[in-house]
């Protein structure tokens, strides 16, 4: 399942809104499919995984991330009848389809045909990989990465707004990796009209993984190459966008902390301190420090260079 699950990953940020799905075939001990969910959702990991096993998978197991799906659609049959006419022995999947078109209905379709089903494997590691997708599933909304790079002292820039570079060249290539993982980037007005960035993927072989660019304006306007939404709670609207990361600056993070829609953070440590500059976070509606406590947790740090990274997700 730990491979199935890595299998998924090659395919976050690419596949909504279908969930990123990772399949693997085994028999005798031996791996005969691999499959992953595909750019725009098709073909789903099964049945990726079926064609390369072919006669192989008669009488083998597949481990799956997510309950193969029972209902119909025109770009491709359900993934729970391929399965009962491949014939496996059994299939191991991680999590149930949240999904009502399947929710069960795709385990039940393989035990009536005398499959052996299992579930609930490694199922934390399964709800991290496809957050994205049971996120918009639970909440209707996507799932929500905050990124902030600061100096020691908290600090995302210098008084004069300077803030180019914090951190070291490490630092910024995993952001621009994590880039790689989301559909869709965004930042608030005055980040776009002071910094200018171009919010894409400066990774070899990466560069066609850009996510969507979206604008965080009160004013209502347009903006080239850019969607605008006017406030937090809109991100529900961005279509095709189940992974939404949020790059800035301090009054954008703000103002989707204050929402509680921040769901995961990516907090960049630089070992400088620069005193007197522009704070990372404004206020966040906090009543009371006691409020603070338990609301996070520490799933990851990490050295980048000379800079540390930890990651918090919601507790």
């Amino acid at each position: 399942m730990a491979a199935a699950l890595a299998l998924a990953a090659r395919g976050r940020g690419r596949t909504a809104p279908n969930p990123n799905v990772g399949c693997l075939i085994v028999r005798d001990g031996r791996v005969v499919g691999r499959g992953w969910t595909q750019p725009d959702g098709r073909p789903h990991a099964e049945a990726m995984a079926l064609a390369e096993a072919g006669d192989a998978t008669r009488g083998a197991a597949v481990y799956v991330t997510l309950e193969p799906c029972a209902h119909a659609s025109p770009r491709g049959p359900a993934c729970s009848d391929l399965l009962v006419a491949a014939k496996p022995a059994r299939v191991v999947a991680a999590l149930i389809d949240p999904d009502k078109r399947t929710a069960g209905e795709g385990f039940a379709r393989l035990r009536a045909a005398g499959i052996e089903v299992r579930q609930d494997m490694l199922a934390a590691e399964a709800q991290r990989s496809m957050a994205g997708f049971l996120t918009r599933q639970a909440l209707g909304r996507p799932h929500v990465t905050l990124k902030l790079a600061l100096s020691l002292d908290g600090m995302i820039a210098r008084a004069d707004g300077e803030s180019q570079w914090i951190t070291g060249a490490a630092a910024r290539a995993h952001v621009h990796l994590e880039r790689s993982r989301h559909e869709a980037i965004l930042v608030g007005r005055g980040t776009w009209e002071a910094d200018q960035p171009r919010l894409d993927v400066r990774l070899a072989g990466l560069e066609d993984r850009s996510p969507q660019r979206v604008l965080l304006s009160s004013r209502g306007d347009e903006a080239r190459e850019a969607i605008v939404i006017s406030a937090p709670r809109e991100i529900g609207t961005l279509a095709g966008v189940d992974h939404l990361f949020v790059e800035g600056g301090a009054q954008t993070a703000s103002a989707f902390l204050a929402e509680g829609l921040v769901d995961r953070i990516l907090l960049y440590r630089a070992p400088i301190l620069i005193g007197a500059g522009k704070p990372a976070l404004g206020d966040i509606g906090l009543g009371a420090l006691a409020d603070a406590h338990g609301r996070w947790k520490l799933t990851d740090s990490r050295m980048l260079g000379i800079d540390r990274l930890e990651v918090y997700e919601r507790a």
